[in-house]
């Protein structure tokens, strides 16, 4: 009997050599490599590390004894995740781009061209799980499981994916702990068994935020204007009783709210939240950002981490930005349902209540949450089911 044929995306690491190796015994395997840039103007790195990770794609192929190709997909990278995150920042949202990249380019681009050349599946090496039931239907409906390592667990940057893309990828090493993960390469003798995981933009490489983002997004000098604790306070308090819809939106202040404590070269290089860069000392603890204004060109700091400023009761995503996996459990007008929820990778499940309007969907947490940003995602959970997710508006 032929075995189904999977197209591995090779990426270079750890991660999906071992997962090439693990499906080797099953399936016919080849080996994938996404170049997602080469564009000269606009430059992401002094160094080009996607030239390394090319390399050991092949070598870990050669070892494998698995066909290997080099895909260019530079252009749809630049056009589906480099054009959107600037136009982001220059409207001071936050994009994410590895969430967007596995939407738009491994689960999209990289599957169709995977597809056609006849694999029955695509996988990758990262940390989550799958699973599959038949429904009432008769049809199959497929489950994004959160990864067994729950220190190492990617299902987050999965969050915008669909069933009909669940239906097509396996997750090889998604039962597996890291630490079994490179045991198995090094027993394999792959030469990416100790190579340290990336820690840059997907399928790119190290980035430098603020020098790629001033290569389209100009220098302009504006005011840090610190806003004082007790201010925010009273603002957080005469917020509490406000509506949902109210309660959604992100307090925004002016300029006569604080003092100016330093010069900033853009707001839209800044995001709520943010500690590093501003460059303004001299405080018994540290500022982080609570607010910017891309338009007036002002950030708005205030001091500590529990600045109550940095907090908010719940958030609001706009109805064309909703994205149910599991169609089949998405609440409906005027329904509420209690899942868990996370608004960034590797932070711990935090307890909300989904709302379902006309317009939007709320989420209200137990807890205020820290740093909400605009243009960030919110994945909300069942277990260690992922069932949906949205863009923040």
């Amino acid at each position: 009997m032929k075995k189904k044929r999977v197209i591995v995306g090779l990426s270079g690491g750890v991660d999906s050599s071992v997962a090439a190796y693990l499906l080797k015994e099953e399936y016919e395997v080849i080996g994938l490599f996404m170049k997602n840039w080469h564009d000269e103007s606009v430059t992401i790195s002094n160094e080009c590390p996607w030239l390394e990770d090319s390399n050991d794609a092949m070598l870990v192929a050669e070892k494998l004894k698995i066909p290997f190709q080099t895909v260019d997909l530079s252009k749809e990278y630049k056009e589906r995740i480099v054009d959107y995150m600037f136009s982001e920042y220059s409207k001071g949202r936050t994009p994410n781009p590895d969430i967007l990249c596995n939407r738009e380019i491994k689960f999209d681009v990289f599957l169709q061209i995977a597809l056609s050349l006849g694999a029955d599946y695509v996988a990758t090496g990262h940390y989550c799980r799958k699973s599959s039931f038949i429904n009432s239907m008769g049809e199959f409906t497929h489950q994004l499981i959160s990864g067994a390592d729950k220190n190492k667990d990617q299902s987050y940057f999965l969050c915008q994916l669909t069933q009909k893309q669940l239906s097509k990828i396996l997750f090889p090493i998604g039962h597996l702990q890291k630490t079994v993960v490179r045991k198995i390469a090094l027993e394999q003798e792959l030469v990416t068994a100790e190579k340290k995981d990336s820690q840059g933009l997907c399928f790119i490489g190290k980035v430098s935020l603020p020098d790629f983002l001033q290569q389209q997004l100009k220098p302009k000098k504006g005011n840090i204007i610190e806003v004082p604790c007790d201010f925010s306070s009273y603002v957080t308090q005469q917020s509490t009783s406000k509506s949902l819809s109210q309660l959604a939106l992100k307090i925004s202040y002016s300029e006569t709210d604080g003092k100016i404590v330093g010069e900033h070269q853009g707001a839209h290089f800044f995001t709520i939240g943010q500690r590093k860069g501003l460059g303004v000392g001299g405080n018994s603890d540290p500022l982080f950002v609570i607010d910017t204004d891309v338009k007036g060109n002002t950030i708005f700091v205030g001091q500590g981490k529990n600045h109550p400023g940095l907090f908010r009761h719940a958030l609001k995503i706009n109805s064309g930005d909703i994205h149910w996996i599991r169609p089949d459990l998405k609440i409906k007008e005027g329904e509420k349902i209690s899942l868990e929820v996370r608004i960034r990778y590797r932070q711990p499940l935090q307890k909300a209540t989904l709302y379902q309007t006309d317009e939007c969907l709320y989420v209200s947490f137990a807890v205020p949450q820290s740093a909400i940003a605009s243009g960030q995602f919110v994945a909300w959970y069942q277990g260690n089911e992922l069932l949906g997710s949205g863009v923040i508006s």
